[in-house]
């Protein structure tokens, strides 16, 4: 089957038509975040409750000519709320339902898709206002976003092709194919100035156009979905909750090029990515979308899926296409660029999930469109992780230029429990770590490399008063020191040193001799490393010598851990006046270190303790008691 752009359109208006006529539509949450918290057995049960009072319709049953419709439940991707998942949300009112389980279904079915009227206790409640909200874009953490890469994630059934044309999908490729050049295509994404979503920020159009110039008959498009940042998930969930379109953008960019072969590098730990990639290349297939002579014109291109095994370093272009062609993982230096020499020596653009997942829109609504919202050097959207101690967890695409407070406080409602804004890990092991100072600042490329932090792939990782800074640059270290490939001196061993004298600090033996080593260490690994791995590795631990040198200084001079988490700080001392001096402590003590009289108060020798907090286990009258120098 060959399907033309008049075939398409037709297919759209028709598919369009029939959704619009149903009744109501059940969008059941079934991102990863909300698969694993039941969303399925509560999509299960209300199909099941739908069929049983006779309302249920399916989608490929439905006729054009029908004038009523009943409901329709459905699967959707990612709605991005995950603190509250899982999710259902109620077309066409825009009701959204949160922490959903088995056992409220039965309301939903009965209150809302029966009687029309919404389930107090399911919608969602501001905990510090106290204010509910009953449709989606009412929230405040839905109301400040503006969505381009995510716009269908949670809106469609990512597993059925027709619900994607239906919202314009396939329509910029058929555009792109039929009425325009593979000049005009560069030329067209250049003007829009989207830069590269996966860290870099290096502009997508001249990258297109160094590989459309390229010389050589064999191209490739490589998408990088290989997202190994810690707390990060933008990725995934665009290739769960859209997958069309990722295999949209590849092909505009495979047109732009030149390009008969395409690559979607996915981990393997996201295994509903790639079983939803897979059903989105084969339908497109099916359909004639996908493959030979496309929309008739002499345009082919075919994708193919990588399961990557997990290489944080594999998130670098060299390293990434080396795992493509079945060798080790490791970066190359450059040049050559992959432009000019990529996968198997041929021109090879590499670009991430969420920035191919801009292009389609570009393509539909102009090069205008898209630079009017963000920053002049910034344009476009930028999706964020939001993780951490914030209120409201969850995926989140707001304009280039959002203040970082807007972002903490007003989307992510602030910090829990009502304690006090620390920091704020920018940009995973490869970002830095930002203050209180920094909340204004603006999240564009240019600012954040400014304050020392860069915008990465996308993870914002917040922090309160109870968090060590020091404990967090060396959770980074281990991480960056693990993924090492080791192939240059500088990263595999200037890591390593970063790492221990980390360990050593927060385990309270720093000497004020470590701190100017880090850093001496940390500025010539940034300088001297191969690839961005190494490059970025040290950001860290350069932002939090920076922006909370007190910090260090505290664990390494007064031997304190201001945060109390540094379990190397803590004592245990007993308290005389509930001392009964039964000696139990002394004699679960493994190293000794309490003494005294039976009958009288027993004392702990602080420098013979380590903390094992065997003493405070055995004693029955909580005399020993957990203090922090």
């Amino acid at each position: 089957m060959k399907v033309t752009f008049e075939e398409l359109s037709k297919i759209q208006r028709s598919m369009a038509d029939i959704l619009s006529k149903e009744k109501m539509r059940v969008l059941v949450c079934a991102g990863t975040g909300c698969v694993a918290n039941g969303s399925l057995k509560v999509y299960e049960r209300i199909k099941e409750l739908v069929k049983e009072k006779g309302l249920y319709v399916d989608v490929d049953l439905l006729k054009e000519d029908e004038k009523e419709h009943g409901i329709a439940v459905t699967k959707s991707g990612c709605h991005g709320f995950c603190e509250m998942g899982p999710l259902v949300r109620i077309e066409p009112e825009g009701y959204l339902y949160t922490k959903v389980t088995i056992d409220d279904v039965y309301d939903i079915v009965e209150e809302t898709l029966v009687k029309g009227e919404v389930v107090e206790r399911l919608i969602y409640k501001d905990p510090i206002t106290n204010h509910t909200y009953k449709r989606e874009d009412e929230i405040p953490f839905y109301a400040g976003q503006e969505r381009v890469a995510l716009v269908n994630c949670g809106r469609i059934d990512p597993e059925d092709i027709r619900e994607y044309i239906a919202h314009d999908g396939y329509k910029a490729i058929a555009q792109v194919v039929t009425s325009m050049t593979p000049e005009e295509v560069c030329k067209k994404i250049s003007e829009s100035g989207l830069r590269g979503r996966g860290g870099g920020g290096f502009p997508a159009g001249r990258k297109w156009e160094f590989a459309r110039v390229a010389p050589g008959d064999i191209k490739y498009v490589v998408c990088n979905g290989d997202e190994g940042d810690p707390g990060a998930f933008m990725d995934r969930s665009v290739m769960e909750g859209d997958p069309h379109k990722v295999v949209e953008g590849m092909m505009i960019a495979a047109f732009a090029i030149g390009a008969q072969e395409g690559y979607i590098y996915v981990r393997a730990e996201y295994p509903l990515a790639v079983a939803r990639l897979r059903k989105a290349i084969k339908d497109a297939k099916a359909m004639g979308i996908l493959g030979e002579r496309i929309f008739g014109g002499d345009f082919s291109f075919d994708i193919h899926i990588k399961e990557g095994a997990g290489a944080f370093v594999c998130g670098e272009e060299t390293a990434l296409l080396a795992s493509i062609e079945g060798k080790r993982g490791m970066p190359k230096p450059k040049p050559p660029f992959p432009a000019n020499s990529g996968l198997w020596g041929k021109p090879t653009i590499i670009n991430n999930v969420e920035t191919l997942a801009n292009v389609p829109a570009i393509i539909l609504q102009g090069f205008e469109w898209f630079k009017a919202m963000g920053t002049q050097g910034s344009p476009g959207t930028k999706t964020f992780a939001l993780t951490g101690q914030v209120v409201n967890t969850g995926l989140i695409e707001v304009p280039m230029g959002r203040k970082l407070r807007e972002i903490v406080f007003d989307i992510g409602g602030g910090i829990r429990d009502g304690k006090e804004f620390k920091a704020v890990q920018i940009g995973g092991p490869s970002g830095g770590c930002l203050t209180a100072e920094h909340l204004d600042v603006t999240l564009d490329y240019e600012s954040l490399i400014t304050a020392g932090a860069m915008v990465g792939s996308g993870g914002l990782v917040v922090m309160d008063e109870d968090t060590c800074i020091i404990e967090v640059a060396r959770f980074f270290m281990n991480f960056a020191q693990n993924e090492s490939c080791g192939k240059c001196v500088l990263c595999r061993e200037g890591t390593k040193r970063m790492l221990e004298i980390l360990e050593k600090i927060v385990a309270g033996r720093g000497v004020i001799e470590d701190l100017e080593m880090l850093e001496e260490i940390a500025v010539t690994v940034k300088d001297g490393s191969l690839c961005g791995l190494g490059k970025t590795a040290p950001n860290p631990v350069l932002t939090t010598l920076k922006y909370f040198k007190d910090e260090y200084l505290a664990h390494v001079v007064e031997k304190r851990c201001p945060a109390h988490v540094c379990q190397a700080f803590k004592v245990y001392r007993i308290d005389p006046e509930k001392c009964k001096g039964c000696s139990l402590c002394a004699r679960g003590c493994p190293v000794n270190a309490i003494s005294g009289k039976v009958k009288q108060p027993f004392v702990i020798d602080e420098t013979k303790c380590i903390g094992c907090g065997a003493c405070m286990a055995t004693c029955k009258f909580g005399a020993v008691k957990e203090v922090w120098k």
